[in-house]
């Protein structure tokens, strides 16, 4: 990683959570920073760095080899437009819009663009989840048949504005916090979805707040059922006001010979395989390490610095591109599907949200 010149727009908390990672890559520097925001600007702590204050100024003149780009979810297209025409490579995180016409066009971009583009997606890069996935993707669970995904956290964190509130900015919940798991179940299940069904609602969260006059609308519980095209179908079960619960994330697949569990934290993976009813189990527990320094540097058990390792490869022509603005597109696509179902209580098969694209 040596050598490697970083900028940042967008140093809220996000900003924030790449920079401390990329401090951590032998030999990078942040050389330039942006954000409208004095007080963000602060916050960064990168007092060496060029400081910005908006991305037009900041792709004209700022000295990086590679851009990271944590600003709120509805100013993606706008950030990126002079950073594609600067052809420097770009980390875009999540949601890579919040609409899919622009995720489409940034797609269409990203394609004809000289320089790499990541669509920044961390939780597939937690070392236990990586290591959960691989075992599925060996076969040891068998035929992968279910895969359900479980995160009962806390609510939406405070950010400037309180942006994060009203679903305009976001995408809505499905979009803005369950694209990852959207990702994930396609990464895992190697398939396409077919159809969504979401149940979901704004009962608990943010009940007393006004932002620009309004009550936030964004979903803090639901469920969402997806269909895949290979048969495999996925489940999403989120609540937003489980602070308290043991394990933030839990992810099992169950195929025709056995189940993993994968439960974070403590990052512990369970195999479990059949033995027949009325026999004992012979359930095999696991624990994967994370480096307690990425665990330090941010909200992503270690996930975000092991995907800043696979983005610097990539930067330096030493890897691949592992989730391309295609997957940014279709984790949205499936969330833009899960918040019509919810709100029109129904399900939405997903040619209605991506339509010609689907077959593409």
């Amino acid at each position: 990683m040596t050598g490697l010149r970083y900028g940042v727009i967008g140093t809220g908390l996000m900003g924030q959570e790449h920079i401390r990672n990329i401090q951590l890559l032998p030999g990078a520097r942040i050389t330039a920073i942006a954000d409208p925001e004095p007080a963000s600007l602060i916050a960064a702590g990168c007092r060496d760095a060029a400081h910005f204050t908006d991305a037009e100024s900041f792709a004209a003149a700022a000295d990086v080899d590679a851009v990271i780009v944590a600003s709120p979810n509805h100013t993606h297209r706008e950030v990126l437009e002079p950073l594609f025409a600067r052809g420097l490579p770009i980390l875009c995180e999540k949601p890579i819009a919040t609409t899919v016409a622009d995720a489409a066009w940034i797609v269409d971009r990203a394609r004809r663009h000289p320089a790499p583009f990541w669509t920044g997606m961390e939780y597939r890069y937690m070392p236990p989840a990586r290591r959960f996935i691989a075992q599925v993707h060996e076969g040891r669970a068998g035929r992968l048949v279910m895969l359900a995904i479980r995160e009962h956290r806390f609510p939406f964190l405070d950010k400037v504005g309180q942006w994060n509130r009203l679903s305009r900015n976001t995408g809505g919940t499905m979009v803005e916090k369950c694209c990852h798991f959207f990702d994930l179940m396609r990464h895992i299940i190697r398939a396409e979805p077919v159809r969504v069904f979401c149940s979901g609602g704004v009962d608990v969260n943010h009940a007393d707040e006004r932002i620009e006059g309004q009550r936030p609308d964004i979903i803090d519980n639901s469920y969402t059922v997806v269909d895949f095209d290979n048969g495999v179908r996925a489940m999403l079960d989120l609540c937003m006001f489980a602070d308290g619960a043991e394990h933030q994330e839990e992810i099992s697949a169950t195929g025709d010979t056995a189940r993993i569990d994968l439960m974070v934290p403590p990052g512990d993976i369970i195999f479990s395989p059949r033995v027949g009813y009325g026999n004992a189990k012979q359930a095999v527990r696991e624990h994967v390490d994370v480096e307690a320094a990425a665990l330090a540097a941010g909200e992503h058990f270690g996930a975000t610095w092991h995907q800043h390792l696979a983005f610097a490869r990539a930067v330096k022509g030493e890897g691949p591109v592992e989730v391309t603005a295609e997957d940014g597109l279709r984790a949205v696509a499936m969330g833009v599907a899960a918040e019509i179902s919810a709100r029109e209580k129904r399900a939405v098969e997903m040619s209605e949200v991506l339509g010609v694209r689907l077959a593409a």
